[in-house]
C-alpha cells in the first residue's frame, strides 16, 4: 500500500488511464463514461470507477469524465505537471536509444549522460554531450539532479547506485538486471528486459493451455 492507502496495483493503473485519455483527446473527444472507457481499455467500469474514487472520483452523474480534465488531473497525481531533471549513467547502446527518447512529454528531460569508457567522452547523444563518469558527483549536486537511469553491467550496477543515493539521487530507473540494495528513501523502478521477455514467451507457448484476461494483465 502507498502511504495514503492507495494499493500499488492501482498506481500501476494511472499510466495506463493516462495513456487511453491522451489518445481520446487526440481524437478530439471531449467527454467518455465509465463504460465506454471500459470497453476501450478491456477492464470493468467498476473498476474505473473504483480507481478513480480514490482520487475524488472526477466523474458526473448522467455526464461520465471530461476527457481533458481527467487527463489533466491523473498527469498531477503523477507528477508530470513539473519537469524533473534526469542524467543516464551508462551510454551504451540502451543508454543512447533513451537519451533519444521524447520524455519531455511525460515531465522528465535528459540533462546529462555518463559513461566510464573514455573513447566516448565527449560524443554528442541528443546534443547532451556524454561526461566521465568521475564527474557525477559534482554534476549531480551542482543541477539538483534527484532521477537517475541506469544502463550498465551487473557488475557496477550496486555500487554505482549506492554512490547515487549518497549524492543525492531519490529515485532510481534501473535496466540493469540486478536487484538494488538502496535504502527506502530512494524510489527504484526496475526494468528487466530478461525478464519481460521471458515473460512473454511463456505466455505465447502456453497460449492454448491457459487464458491471460486484460484485467489481470493490468493488476500485474
Amino acid at each position: 500500500m502507498s502511504e495514503r492507502g492507495i494499493s500499488s496495483a492501482v498506481i500501476r493503473r494511472l499510466p495506463r488511464y493516462y495513456r487511453y485519455l491522451g489518445e481520446l483527446l487526440e481524437n478530439n473527444v471531449v467527454r467518455i463514461s465509465s463504460k465506454e472507457l471500459s470497453i476501450r481499455m478491456k477492464v470493468t467500469a467498476s473498476q474505473i470507477r473504483q480507481d478513480l474514487n480514490n482520487f475524488g472520483g472526477f466523474g458526473q452523474q448522467g455526464y461520465g469524465y471530461n476527457v481533458e480534465y481527467l487527463f489533466e488531473e491523473i498527469g498531477k497525481i503523477l507528477g508530470l505537471n513539473t519537469i524533473q531533471n534526469m542524467i543516464i549513467i551508462g551510454a551504451g547502446n540502451l543508454g543512447q536509444a533513451l537519451a533519444n527518447y521524447d520524455f519531455d512529454r511525460i515531465g522528465f528531460k535528459v540533462i546529462g549522460i555518463f559513461d566510464a569508457n573514455p573513447r566516448l567522452e565527449g560524443l554528442a547523444v541528443h546534443g547532451i554531450e556524454i561526461k566521465m563518469v568521475d564527474e557525477l558527483e559534482e554534476f549531480i549536486k551542482t543541477h539538483e539532479i534527484h532521477v537517475a537511469t541506469l544502463t550498465v553491467p551487473k557488475k557496477n550496477a550496486r555500487t554505482i547506485a549506492s554512490q547515487l543515493e549518497e549524492w543525492g539521487i531519490r529515485a532510481i530507473w534501473n535496466f540493469a538486471p540486478t536487484d538494488l540494495h538502496v535504502s527506502d528513501d530512494v524510489c527504484v523502478k526496475n526494468v528487466h528486459l530478461d525478464e519481460s521477455l521471458m515473460t512473454l514467451s511463456y505466455n505465447f507457448r502456453n497460449r492454448g493451455k491457459e487464458k491471460y484476461s486484460y484485467h489481470s494483465y493490468m493488476d500485474d
